[in-house]
């Protein structure tokens, strides 16, 4: 019987440990833009769908957000932003893929804000290696990765 007891709180030690060891990253590209030139603003349905983003992300103890130069991302990320009273951390968009370092580099959950051309190599320095491209006219998906500092990551894509 103590040798049961001494195994579940063995098993139940490691899970509790493991539980710690999780951090979720969100990313997305940004909102719908009013026009093709180099650094638009959000159209009404990118401001829209920017505050959906926050809405949904609320309670999802985001504690920093990732934008690139160009204010369609900070303008995506802004109101989550806002409403968690977080400011944003700037990253390159070339350098998207050494975004991940930063990334795992901390156990906080997060947001990260990039272009339909960038999201794969943020997923992928990450090592999630299985995701396929954003097009260039979809702004809807949502990409959760769990990172478990003691298995490869897991990923789901949603839309919103």
């Amino acid at each position: 019987m103590k040798k049961i007891y001494l195994a579940a709180c063995i098993v139940l030690s490691t899970l509790s440990t493991q539980a710690w060891s999780f951090q979720t990253i969100f990313i997305v590209r940004h909102g719908e833009k009013v026009d093709e030139s180099r650094d638009p603003l959000l159209s009404a349905q990118g401001k829209n769908r920017a505050m959906n983003l926050a809405n949904i992300l609320r309670d999802a103890d985001v504690k920093r957000i990732y934008v690139t130069e160009f204010q369609r991302t900070q303008m995506t990320a802004a109101p989550l932003a806002e409403a968690r009273q977080l400011s944003l951390t700037p990253y390159a968009a070339k350098e998207s893929r050494s975004l991940a370092n930063q990334l795992s580099a901390t156990d906080s959950n997060a947001l990260v804000v990039g272009h339909s051309n960038t999201l794969i190599d943020i997923l992928q320095g990450l090592g999630v290696h299985t995701a396929k491209n954003v097009a260039d006219d979809e702004y809807d998906r949502l990409i959760v990765v769990h990172l478990n500092k003691n298995a490869a990551p897991t990923y789901t894509v949603l839309r919103y």
